[in-house]
C-alpha cells in the first residue's frame, strides 16, 4: 500500500478551493453571458477541466487571452481544427466464417452436429472430439474479440490524452454512457468501434440524427436483442430503454407505450456490421404510441418521443449535471428543455449558452464536479505532459478499479456519476494510481495475457507439454477421474478445457499486445523550464499546473516543508542531480489531495 503520502494528503486542510474561479452565488441559473471582464485564467482553467480534459499552464494561458465567446467556440466548434489522429490499427483477428457468431457454444456445437459446419470449419467425419474444432473457434472469438476491444480502449484513451478537439472525446465518452453498450454481450470488437465512431462523428450534433443513428446501430441491436425482435413476438428491451433511459426518464410513459413501440422496431437487425430491415419481420399494423395513432415505424416512434417536452428536459438536464453540477432545481430542468428545444435538438449551441453562462461559472457550479475515473487519468496525463498513455501501470486495470472501464459498462444504464465515485476504498485507489504512475511497479504484469485460471488454462497447457493424453490433461485439480473415463483418452465430442487452452493460446497469437512503456515523466525538467529555484517555489508551479486554482497557504507550506525535508534543502540548483524522486513523492501528495478529485 502507498499510504505514506496519501495520509499527509488526506489531512491537509483545503480552505479556498477554486476560489478564483467560482463567481457570485447570484450567478447560479443564471444562464446569461459571463461578461468579458469576468475572463481569468482560473475561470478558462474550469472551463477546460469540465469541457475537456484539463489544461497545461500554456493552454491556459491562451484560453486566457481569449474572450469568454472565442474560447467556448474553440472548444465547442471544433470541427475546423486539424487532428490528425490514426485511425485504430485492427489485428486480424476476424474472418467471415465468424458471422454470424453463435447465441452460445451449445449452439454453435449443436449446429456442426446437424449441419457439419458451424462458425466456418467443417467437423470432422469421424474420430473421437469431431466437433472439437468448432468448441475451439467459438471460445478463441470471445477471447479475441475481448482482447481486441482492450485494445480499442487504449486507443480511444490516446485520442483523449493527445486530441486538439478535447470536447469531440469528451462528449463520446458522455454519450458512450449514456448509450451503454458493452463487449461481453456484444462480443465483437467491430460492433464497438464502429459505435465508438459514430457516437463521435455525431457528438455534438443533432440528438435526433444520433438517436436514430443508435438506434440503427448493430453494437446496440445486438446488446438489446433485436435479433428476437419479431412481427408477433415484439421484444421489449430497446422500446423500453429508448425512453427509460436514451430520451424521457421513468414515469413519463406507460407499459403500453413500450409493447406499442416495440412493434414500431420489430424487424430492424444487423448483419455483421451492417444495419437491415427485414420487411417480414416488421409490424406493419396500427399503434398507438404517447397518444398518437399510426402505422408507425421506428423512426416515426423516435418523433413522437422528441416532440414530448419531457424528453428535452430529461436530455438537458443529463448533459448539465455531467457538465456543470448534479443539483438542478425544476425550474432550471424547464428552462433547458426550452433552450435545446429551441435549438431543435442540436447539442452544439446548448453546450455553447451552457459553457458561456454565469451559472457554469458560479460558486455552486466550480468545484462541486467528482472526476469520474477515465477523465481522472487522462487529465492527469495530460497535465503531466505525457504524448502517449502508459502501459505499465494497465490504463484499463486502473479505471476498472476505480468503477469504469471503457467498453465495459457495467450495464444499459452506464455508470452511475457524482458521489458514488469516492469511497474511503476508491480514494485510496486513486491515490495508488497517481503513486503507480510516478513510481512504476516492478512486478507489472500484463492481466489481459495473463489466462484466466477459472479455465485451469495453465496446468492444462503444462500436462500437454509433458506428453499427457487429453482426459488426463484436462481432469481438474485435485479431482478423480470417473469410472465412465477411467479409459486413457475418452471418446467425446469435443472437450471445453481443451478448447479454453486452444482458444487462449489462438488469440493471444493472433490479437497484438498493448505495448508496455512506463509514464515518461520528468518533473525535474519541469520545474527547471518553469524557473523554480526553490522547494516552495516548485510546490506552487505543480500546484498551479494539476490544479485549476491555488490551496490555502498552510497545505503549500506543508508540502513545500515535506519537499525541503526530502532533500536535505530549500535550494533546487542544490539538489539538481537529485531531486526527481522527491518531485514525484510532493506530486503524489498533491494529486492525492481531495481537491483534485474534483473539478
Amino acid at each position: 500500500m502507498h499510504c505514506t503520502h496519501l495520509a499527509l494528503a488526506l489531512t491537509i486542510s483545503v480552505t479556498s478551493l477554486f476560489a478564483q474561479a467560482a463567481g457570485s452565488a447570484d450567478w447560479q441559473d443564471d444562464l446569461h453571458p459571463l461578461p468579458a471582464a469576468e475572463w481569468n485564467s482560473a475561470r478558462a482553467a474550469h472551463l477546460l477541466e469540465r469541457a475537456g480534459f484539463g489544461g497545461t499552464p500554456s493552454e491556459i494561458s491562451r484560453f486566457s487571452a481569449m474572450t469568454p465567446a472565442q474560447a467556448v467556440r474553440t472548444l465547442v466548434r471544433y470541427q475546423n481544427i486539424p487532428n490528425p489522429l490514426p485511425p485504430f490499427q485492427a489485428s486480424g483477428a476476424f474472418d467471415p466464417g465468424l458471422d454470424p457468431f453463435a447465441t452460445s457454444r451449445p449452439a454453435a456445437t449443436d449446429l456442426a452436429k446437424e449441419t457439419g459446419e458451424s462458425l466456418g470449419v467443417k467437423s470432422r467425419p469421424e474420430g473421437n472430439r469431431r466437433l472439437q474444432q468448432v468448441a475451439d473457434r467459438f471460445l478463441y472469438w470471445l477471447r479475441a474479440s475481448k482482447l481486441e476491444t482492450q485494445r480499442i480502449a487504449y486507443w480511444w484513451a490516446q485520442r483523449m490524452l493527445v486530441t486538439k478537439r478535447p470536447l469531440e472525446e469528451k462528449m463520446t465518452l458522455f454519450w458512450h454512457g449514456h448509450f451503454a453498450t458493452g463487449e461481453e454481450k456484444v462480443r465483437d470488437y467491430r460492433k464497438m468501434l464502429k459505435q465508438n465512431e459514430m457516437l463521435r462523428a455525431k457528438a455534438t450534433g443533432n440528438f435526433r440524427d444520433l438517436l436514430i443513428a443508435v438506434a440503427k446501430d448493430p453494437a446496440m441491436l445486438a446488446y438489446l436483442d433485436a435479433a428476437v425482435n419479431l412481427k408477433g413476438a415484439p421484444n421489449e428491451n430497446f422500446a423500453r430503454e429508448i425512453m427509460e433511459l436514451f430520451s424521457m426518464g421513468v414515469g413519463n410513459y406507460s407499459e403500453s407505450d413500450i409493447r406499442e413501440a416495440a412493434r414500431a422496431f420489430t424487424g430492424w437487425n444487423y448483419r455483421g456490421t451492417e444495419f437491415i430491415l427485414n420487411p417480414k419481420q416488421h409490424d406493419a399494423d396500427s399503434k398507438t404510441v404517447l397518444g398518437q395513432r399510426g402505422n408507425f415505424d421506428g423512426v416515426q416512434v423516435i418523433d413522437i418521443i422528441l416532440a414530448q417536452p419531457v424528453t428535452s428536459e430529461f436530455i438537458a438536464s443529463k448533459l448539465y449535471r455531467y457538465f456543470v453540477r448534479e443539483d438542478i432545481s425544476p425550474e432550471m430542468r424547464i428552462k433547458l428543455g426550452k433552450l435545446l428545444r429551441a435549438s431543435h435538438y442540436e447539442i452544439a449551441p446548448f453546450l455553447e449558452t451552457v459553457f458561456l453562462s454565469r451559472d457554469f461559472y458560479s460558486e455552486a457550479s466550480v468545484g462541486s464536479r467528482i472526476k469520474p475515473p477515465v477523465e481522472l487519468v487522462i487529465s492527469t496525463y495530460r497535465k503531466m505532459g505525457l504524448k502517449e498513455v502508459p502501459g505499465i501501470p494497465d490504463f484499463n486495470d486502473l479505471t476498472d478499479s476505480m468503477g469504469q472501464k471503457l467498453l465495459f459498462p457495467p450495464n444499459v444504464a452506464g455508470w452511475t456519476n457524482g458521489k458514488s465515485w469516492i469511497t474511503p476504498g476508491l480514494l485510496l485507489v486513486r491515490g495508488n494510481f497517481v503513486y503507480d504512475t510516478v513510481f512504476p511497479p516492478i512486478d507489472f504484469v500484463a492481466t489481459d495475457r495473463v489466462p484466466d485460471e477459472r479455465y485451469g488454462i495453465v496446468p492444462v497447457a503444462d500436462k500437454l507439454a509433458m506428453g499427457k493424453d487429453v482426459t488426463t490433461a484436462t481432469k481438474p485439480e485435485g479431482k478423480e477421474v470417473t469410472s465412465m473415463s477411467m479409459q486413457n483418452d475418452r471418446d467425446e465430442d469435443f472437450n471445453t478445457r481443451l478448447a479454453s487452452y486452444h482458444a487462449w493460446r489462438k488469440a493471444i497469437e493472433k490479437v497484438k499486445p498493448i505495448p508496455r512503456s512506463t509514464a515518461q515523466l520528468d518533473l525535474s525538467a519541469m520545474v527547471r523550464a518553469a524557473g523554480c529555484k526553490t522547494t516552495q517555489q516548485a510546490v506552487d508551479h505543480l500546484l498551479l499546473r494539476f490544479l485549476t486554482a491555488p490551496v490555502d497557504t498552510d497545505t503549500r507550506r506543508q508540502i513545500s516543508l515535506m519537499l525541503e525535508t526530502e532533500l536535505g534543502t530549500a535550494d533546487l540548483q542544490r539538489a539538481d542531480t537529485y531531486m526527481e524522486d522527491a518531485l514525484r513523492n510532493a506530486l503524489h501528495v498533491i494529486l492525492s489531495l481531495p481537491a483534485y478529485q474534483l473539478g
